[in-house]
């Protein structure tokens, strides 16, 4: 078959194209033609030793100057190796590719999902805060409910407080609504039911523990075997890229022991189901001041894109809980002071009216007959024994009865919301430097020092994840803000939340960059395209006096193994000390 004559030109610039982009160079070869031609030459101009000055002697020089570098080596890589990248490949990334699978998804959409692990991997910064943020909350919320509410439902109450910071809890603007959901008698049965129905678990399988013993036994392996032998393949080896993905193990395990319920389509089939039993709002009847039957929802787990100031507080994936927190934090605030409120006045034994209260008639006899199962779950269940008689009122004394002293108002920022904000940041910046920076020492003292384009990758990663962290986190408070002007009267509200779109967006954008940033600096690690003059001489920081080892000195070789070493501890530390903290708070969390 005969090509046209542009046809064959064409096909000759690609043959020469692909030629170029796979020549290698081999540095070592490299690197001894350039030694003999100093030695007939007597030109040792560009010849280095391990510390980069000249050398006297042509037998001592084992680095040669970045301009050497290029003019007599070329700007190539050095030559794909098929059998370390592909041991690398599997040894330090994939498994903690596979173990992303295991992080808590449940959104409505697969688009939402796939964001979610976007988001997680773009800015593990981001990952810690909202992890740590849903253990804080659901702490703060109980440690509130267990010293100050002992009242019927309370402990279910707490319960679905906790559970529910996945979805964007909302109240009824009616103020009658929350305190007869919670007084009326009634409504027992919803929040029972409600609080068994929403009470499943995302926790341990078989599929995550093998993912997660997975990624510890490879580190494990892989880490033993980088530093039993240093010399092999260093500018290859995947010790930099293990550190900077250690941050993913206790994020997976937090969440496995957290147990978020983010299943969109199960929560809402929970909601629904105990809606469908008897939820009152009143004793009267439609004429008296009781609502109809479509209307009765006080408390909300669904909301319209345009009810919400940032459409990520629609997502149930956790990782959004940054941008759910505030609002969340200010609903839960508002229904602890209604039962609060309704608490303190049945330990004085106030009745919902005016009339006497009435002795509750609940007793829990022994019977060798009933369960006693049953009877330890009454006992530990019921908070305090009222009588019905005593809750039953009508919608307009409800009202008064749950509300506050001296006309008090629960506040639009929750009550410790900004220290909690702090401790969880914190938190998450410690296990994002502590895995992060920890690569960024294994790139830097690697040899040729200082920043090179390996730790320059690192340190990016780093440097993006936190600002993706920062803007977003900015989003949500700018969003809440505005949240207190719903109907964005005014100028300031209009541009607050204007700034806050656009920050979500730009975080999004600079996520989505950062999760394929760290993927191409690791595979670009193993592959070896790192492995060229500009990458080898440390050009970032060492600019006009850059050099490239090319043979590793034993001194260089032990100072490598050293900064491995130290790298190693730091990783391992701060991941492991994120996970003792989570642990230590984990047992005020409601179960």
């Amino acid at each position: 078959m005969r090509l046209h004559k542009g046809s064959q030109a064409a096909f000759l610039l690609l043959v020469h194209a692909a030629g170029t982009v796979v020549a290698a160079v081999d540095f070592t070869q490299c690197l001894n033609d350039i030694v003999q031609s100093a030695n007939v030459t007597q030109n040792l101009v560009g010849l280095l030793n391990g510390d980069g000055d000249p050398v006297s002697n042509v037998a001592d020089a084992t680095s040669i100057s970045y301009s050497l570098c290029t003019s007599r080596c070329g700007t190539g890589q050095e030559p794909f190796q098929w059998s370390v990248f592909s041991q690398e490949f599997s040894a330090w990334l994939l498994p903690n590719l596979a173990l992303i699978s295991q992080l808590p998804f449940g959104a409505q959409y697969r688009l939402d999902n796939f964001m979610s692990a976007v988001l997680t991997v773009g800015s593990p910064t981001l990952a810690g805060y909202s992890l740590f943020i849903t253990l804080l909350n659901s702490r703060w919320i109980s440690r509130r409910f267990d010293h100050l509410v002992d009242y019927p439902n309370s402990r279910f109450a707490l319960s679905i407080l906790s559970s529910l910071q996945q979805v964007p809890l909302r109240l009824h603007p009616d103020r009658v609504r929350l305190p007869s959901l919670v007084v009326l008698p009634e409504n027992d049965s919803w929040w029972k039911c409600f609080a068994e129905f929403v009470d499943y678990t995302h926790t341990w399988s078989i599929a995550s523990a093998t993912s997660i013993a997975w990624v510890v036994v490879a580190y494990i392996l892989t880490v033993a075997n980088s530093l039993s032998n240093v010399y092999a393949n260093v500018q290859s080896n995947g010790e930099g890229t293990g550190s900077v993905w250690l941050w993913l193990i206790p994020i997976v395990v937090g969440w496995l022991q957290l147990s978020p319920k983010c299943d969109f389509n199960r929560l809402q089939a929970a909601y629904d189901r105990a809606d469908r039993h008897s939820m009152h709002t009143g004793t009267a009847d439609i004429g008296a001041g009781m609502f109809p039957a479509s209307s009765r929802r006080a408390l909300a787990i669904i909301a319209k894109e345009e009810d919400v100031m940032s459409p990520d507080e629609l997502l149930t994936p956790p990782v959004f809980n940054y941008s759910r927190s505030l609002r969340w934090a200010s609903t839960a605030d508002t229904i602890f002071m209604v039962f609060k409120a309704a608490s303190e006045k049945a330990h004085i034994h106030l009745p919902v009216c005016g009339s006497d209260w009435v002795e509750s008639g609940i007793n829990v006899k022994s019977d060798t007959t009933k369960d006693i199962g049953a009877i330890q779950y009454i006992e530990t269940t019921q908070d305090i024994d009222i009588d019905d008689r005593s809750r039953n009122e009508s919608l307009q004394y409800v009202a008064v009865y749950s509300a506050q002293p001296n006309g008090v108002q629960s506040s639009h920022w929750a009550p410790g919301v900004f220290t909690r904000m702090v401790i969880a940041s914190c938190a998450s910046l410690a296990l994002q430097w502590g895995t992060a920076g920890a690569a960024f020492l294994v790139g830097w003292f690697t040899p040729t020092t200082k920043i090179g384009c390996r730790s320059m990758g690192y340190l990016l990663y780093g440097v993006v994840s936190t600002i993706v962290w920062m803007m977003l986190l900015l989003s949500s408070i700018l969003a809440h803000s505005s949240a207190a002007d719903p109907c964005r009267v005014s100028l300031s509200a209009r541009v607050t939340l204007a700034s806050s779109h656009i920050l979500r967006w730009t975080g999004k954008l600079l996520a989505l960059l950062n999760f394929f940033l760290v993927i191409m600096a690791c595979v670009f690690q193993y592959s070896s395209f790192y492995d060229r003059c500009y990458c080898n001489s440390s050009v970032f920081s060492r600019r006009g006096a850059a050099y490239a080892v090319i043979i590793e000195t034993t001194a260089q070789a032990a100072q490598a193994k050293a900064a491995w070493i130290g790298a190693l501890v730091l990783a391992c530390t701060s991941a492991s000390g994120f996970l003792v903290i989570l642990n230590l708070l984990l047992d005020t969390v409601p179960s």
